[in-house]
């Protein structure tokens, strides 16, 4: 066997490039391998404990595990930290190069490698998320459509399931009978796609229910079912992260610096990292900002005081923030939520 101390490997669907150094860091082994036989050659060729770099897409995890299970180290890099290493060209020797080097930065910062019960929580979300944005563009059709007859749908999608069957059974509102029909598949098409994103919360709520972590998420305010198992298949057990404010960070919730010559400069959210998670953490915050009118403890005052001085959007992702760095603790320590501690 060769001497190799990392391999940067460029994923692909079919094709996988990998490029080895040794440990005078001198390139030593480029190969371009078929998806059937790489895993063979990789064992052949490099012994175990070494280094193993990825970009983190589409089926990254999947090889991470199985690489890990045969005791290699195994390192997750997201895209955007490796395109600066990317020398002239863009093509998969090049891309493949650039992993291997940007995983020896000391100052890389790495993906975690997710469990197969994070991807499957995952799975869920990604489908429900996919379902919602249907019934949106569905929605959107049907009242551009019933537009051009005349017809004003109402604000709010709940309002238009009311306003379809409607317009159906009016015969004067001026719909041909063809248009009636087509308005009448596509409020099948609706209504089948509420069915189907009813049974992804079920199965939401359902895991929620069954995993005591989740559990133990939804005492924090604003968090329920949906926000606590997308935290899960998000961050796991949040090892990854020195505190709560990195987490924080990850998820884009802290601001944006834009600092020089020693004048500090803070802007509005970064808005990194998961946009999905981030979004639905905002989102329990309205609610629990909502919740918290008239109430006395300090958390409640604490944000009451806030939305008092700031648009509510500040305040909304001031306790976003203080909910993720919340269950960064809860997560890492496997502790239960301490409202004293919540408002110190």
């Amino acid at each position: 066997m060769n001497n190799l101390s990392r391999v940067g490997i460029d994923l692909a669907k079919n094709i996988f490039q990998l490029h080895g150094v040794n440990r005078s860091e001198t390139s030593t082994w480029c190969r371009r391998l078929k998806r059937d036989n790489w895993i063979k050659v990789l064992l052949n060729k490099v012994e175990p404990g070494c280094e193993i770099g990825m970009e983190a897409c589409t089926g990254a995890h999947h090889w991470a595990r199985l690489l890990q299970a045969k005791d290699f180290h195994v390192k997750l890099i997201a895209p955007q930290f490796v395109k600066p290493y990317v020398k002239s060209n863009k093509n998969d020797a090049n891309d493949a190069e650039a992993i291997c080097e940007a995983m020896s930065r000391p100052g890389m910062r790495f993906v975690t490698v997710k469990t197969v019960e994070q991807q499957k929580i995952q799975a869920v979300h990604r489908i429900r998320s996919e379902l919602v944005g249907q019934r949106t563009a569905k929605a959107n059709q049907i009242r551009g459509l019933v537009a051009e007859y005349g017809l004003v749908a109402p604000q709010q999608i709940n309002h238009l399931r009311v306003a379809i069957p409607v317009w159906l059974e009016d015969a004067g509102n001026g719909l041909s009978d063809r248009f009636r029909r087509l308005l009448n598949g596509l409020w099948g098409d609706l209504k089948r796609l509420d069915e189907r994103v009813s049974e992804m919360d079920k199965e939401i709520a359902l895991i929620a229910e069954s995993d005591p972590v989740a559990k133990r998420l939804q005492q924090l305010r604003g968090v329920g079912p949906m926000v606590a198992t997308a935290l899960l298949a998000a961050v796991g057990d949040g090892k990854q992260f020195a505190n709560g404010r990195q987490m924080a960070a990850s998820l884009g919730l802290t601001p944006k610096q834009h600092s020089s010559g020693g004048k500090d400069r803070l802007l509005g959210i970064s808005k990194r990292g998961d946009s999905y998670l981030r979004s639905l953490l905002i989102h329990g915050a309205r609610s629990a900002i909502y919740a918290a009118r008239g109430k006395e403890d300090r958390l409640s005052q604490w944000v009451m005081s806030i939305a008092s001085r700031r648009h509510p959007n500040v305040a909304a992702v001031a306790l976003a923030n203080k909910t993720a760095r919340i269950a960064w603790a809860m997560l890492r320590h496997d502790t239960d939520y301490d409202p004293q501690l919540a408002a110190a």
